[in-house]
């Protein structure tokens, strides 16, 4: 990304426009991000109940972009045309019991659906950090949750209806035209509207978390697949500033007996004696049980209760997946740089992702560590940082998560994802006068 781009993006993200007294009374007021960090280019946002009424929309003509619950950091989800939320479309079409397998409406976020899952007594493999988060939106950013054999949360889709440029839906399914479900699923927003998703199901579980403290960093030297592969789902929470891991959230499933075993200590760490945050300095009200205590698998596998403002609120985040053979290498590559990280920093995850086969997934082909940064938000001084880091990570082939804020060039992202001259031909037979495509993918797929 050059100088004349950082600039341009630095505006846009920072600038909240002014508003008269008496303009106040004609405009809207300026649509932004959950984080704040992002102001929308324009103020022309429909919310359509019905699918009949998104087709009214897109037949119009114009460009538009569909926005989800608005938790991307970046202009991925921008227009400065035309918005279209489908969050009222937000109800379970069906649930096939025998085929294990529930199609829902485009809109609906997991917060809502993971409840009246496991009222039927179901549940979904992964899930992410936050429950607050849309389904369509996170499956066509490959969002991710964490785990060594789970795969990011567009691997639970089974078949996806679109509605094309022309206004046309298109059935999308992974046993009947696999090569088109592969490229379309994490299709960055650039195939089209998500009206209806099929996901895959299991039997539902009871888990439950626990916490250790300041692991010392040398463990994971020769112990890294086995300190991350010590439950269902673990995560490691740093600030780079000393030679230890502040916290290890290990989620464990109660069926699992092989990590049933209470711990004192964890390869030098020790046993939290009460709930905390993943930044130490925050009450850990608003975080999911841990300590131990059974619940559904939907209160354990996000980190963050439904119905409070996870994490910081006020934050920028950007994040890294690299091959997961290099992640401790990656995570000595980023200690480095801890000094001047450090400052800026409210701190970073470390999560592992099992390998997919979505051509512009970030774990296609390989499975996956990230390195996960949330940092305050001082513009100025991460996308300073950013580079440097980037730079530290390229020998791992690292790709950059869609929804967060980097700085790599399309060239690069080009040998990254060897797909995307692929996908881009894809998107081409879904929106042919590119209707869908804004700023973002210009410049991250079309600039090259």
């Amino acid at each position: 990304m050059n100088k004349r781009t950082f600039l341009k993006l630095s505006t846009t993200i920072l600038s909240t426009p002014f508003l008269s007294p008496l303009s106040s009374f004609a405009q809207k007021p300026p649509l932004k991000n959950w984080a704040g960090n992002f102001t929308y280019s324009t103020t022309n946002i429909s919310y359509p109940n019905s699918v009949e009424e998104i087709k009214t929309l897109v037949k119009k003509g114009g460009k538009l972009k569909m926005l989800g619950s608005r938790h991307c950091f970046n202009r991925i989800a921008d227009s400065k045309v035309q918005l279209i939320s489908t969050k009222n479309l937000n109800k379970i079409i069906s649930i096939n019991s025998k085929a294990s397998t529930v199609t829902i409406e485009g809109g609906m976020n997991y917060g809502q659906l993971c409840p009246l899952l496991q009222e039927k007594g179901f549940a979904l493999h992964n899930l992410a950090s936050l429950p607050h988060i849309s389904v369509a939106g996170a499956i066509t950013t490959a969002t991710h949750g964490s785990g060594v054999k789970n795969g990011n949360l567009s691997t639970a889709v089974e078949a996806l209806e679109l509605m094309n440029a022309d206004g046309d839906l298109v059935t999308l399914s992974k046993s009947k035209d696999p090569k088109k479900f592969y490229g379309a699923v994490v299709g960055l927003g650039a195939m089209g509207v998500i009206t209806k998703v099929t996901l895959a199901l299991q039997p539902a579980f009871e888990m439950r978390q626990r916490v250790f403290l300041r692991l010392p960093v040398v463990a994971l030297k020769d112990h890294f697949d086995e300190i991350m592969s010590s439950g269902y789902s673990v995560s490691l929470f740093i600030d780079w500033q000393t030679e230890f891991v502040n916290e290890v959230w290990i989620k464990s499933r109660m069926d699992d007996k092989a990590n049933d075993a209470v711990k004192p200590d964890f390869f030098g760490a020790r046993a939290a004696t009460h709930n905390v945050h993943p930044i130490v300095e925050n009450s850990p009200e608003n975080c999911t049980e841990q300590m131990g205590v059974a619940g559904h698998w939907y209160e354990r596998l996000p980190h963050f209760k439904m119905g409070f403002t996870p994490s910081s609120g006020v934050e920028l985040q950007s994040e890294y997946f690299i091959p997961r053979k290099d992640g401790y290498a990656a995570m000595m590559a980023v200690m480095k740089l801890g000094k001047l990280i450090g400052p800026h920093l409210f701190i970073s995850e470390i999560r592992t992702i099992a390998a997919d086969n979505f051509w512009m997934s970030p774990c296609h082909g390989q499975d996956s560590v990230t390195v996960h940064f949330t940092w305050k938000q001082e513009w100025d001084a991460v996308i300073k940082l950013l580079p440097l880091i980037e730079k530290a990570l390229e020998p791992f082939g690292a790709r950059p998560h869609w929804g967060k804020i980097n700085t790599i060039p399309a060239s690069r992202l080009k040998y990254l994802y060897p797909k995307m001259e692929e996908f881009k031909t894809l998107a081409a037979g879904f929106d042919p006068r590119g209707k869908f495509r804004n700023e973002f993918l210009e410049e991250h797929l079309y600039t090259v």
